[in-house]
């Protein structure tokens, strides 16, 4: 008798995804990264193993071996390759050896058989010159004995308090018989005031000293361009109390570099603010700076997005499966 599913986790930084599997009722049975500070961070909040590897180095074999699975026994392999290339807030070069690294994931995906695939990037990806890279990587997908779909999702219709667009692609084995799937979205949003309320007074790193004199000049919706009329700091905005957050960036730079500042105090946004405002739990562990740990969540798979989606998969797929079997 069946008691579990499985998922193991490809480029898993600090486990947003992990947890929304976690979430789900999946058991990880294995996640790797190659960052030493969200390999630490992972395995400060989660009891599977971890390990921090270059996914070039990893075989189908060693993990089967190690997880105690054959192959095609694996529920779901979930993969977020890095997507630095893609980012509409990068220099977007197609040739960044970075965009290659979803052909490691198709590698493992051939060695394991999994009952699904998972795979998530970022909206940039469709945008622009990418969308050659974009048609590729989908077509080498669809190559696989799978049946494949892909989607353009916001996270901010699955419970999540930020605007947040991704690229998922779901990719079911043929042999299942049970076409890929999304989640319905959600009609009520959460905004920045839901999210934080009730939170007590945060303390953050001071701002920049170039932003310290334009800050408090910001309306909410405005960026630090629309005050200074000049430089590159439109990714630096006050947030607005009665929407989702938008989109939570690696932070570049100083404290106020590409943050955003809150609603309405001269500050930028705490982490605890940042966990809530991107569904992690308020006691989920981060380890690092203040930079660091605004790039693991700026890196991450909103959990609560992941859950959604997971669970669709399990209701309309996996348990479909065994219940045939």
């Amino acid at each position: 008798m069946r008691h579990f599913l499985t998922v193991i986790s490809l480029f898993c930084g600090a486990g947003g995804s992990s947890l929304g599997y976690q979430w789900a009722g999946f058991k990880e049975l294995l996640a790797i990264d190659f960052d030493k500070n969200a390999h630490e961070t992972f395995k400060m909040n989660f009891d599977c193993p971890a390990w921090l590897r270059d996914v070039k180095t990893v075989t189908a074999k060693e993990v089967m071996d190690f997880c105690k699975i054959k192959e095609g026994e694996l529920d779901i392999l979930d993969g977020s390759p890095p997507c630095q290339g893609f980012s509409t807030a990068g220099k977007r070069q197609v040739f960044d050896d970075r965009n290659d690294l979803f052909k490691e994931y198709v590698r493992l995906i051939e060695g394991l058989k999994p009952k699904v695939f998972v795979m998530e990037n970022v909206s940039g990806m469709i945008k622009g010159k990418m969308k050659g890279k974009f048609k590729e990587i989908l077509l080498t997908l669809k190559a696989l004995p799978y049946q494949v779909k892909c989607k353009l999702m916001n996270a901010k219709y699955y419970q999540v308090p930020q605007s947040r667009e991704r690229l998922i692609f779901i990719g079911v084995r043929n042999d299942l018989g049970v076409e890929p799937s999304f989640p319905i979205p959600g009609k009520k949003l959460i905004t920045v005031r839901e999210a934080l309320k009730g939170l007590t007074k945060q303390k953050v790193p001071n701002l920049s000293a170039c932003f310290v004199d334009v800050v408090p000049k910001m309306k909410q919706g405005q960026t630090v361009n629309d005050i200074m009329k000049q430089g590159k700091h439109f990714q630096t905005r006050r947030i607005y109390n009665n929407k989702p957050c938008p989109t939570i960036g690696k932070l570049i730079g100083g404290v106020g570099f590409g943050s955003h500042i809150h609603p309405t105090e001269n500050r930028a946004l705490s982490i605890t603010e940042m966990k809530i405002l991107s569904s992690f739990p308020v006691n989920f562990k981060m380890d690092g700076s203040y930079q660091e740990q605004k790039a693991r969540i700026g890196n991450s798979v909103m959990p609560k997005f992941m859950q959604a989606i997971a669970e669709n998969i399990k209701i309309n797929v996996l348990d479909k499966h065994y219940v045939r079997a």
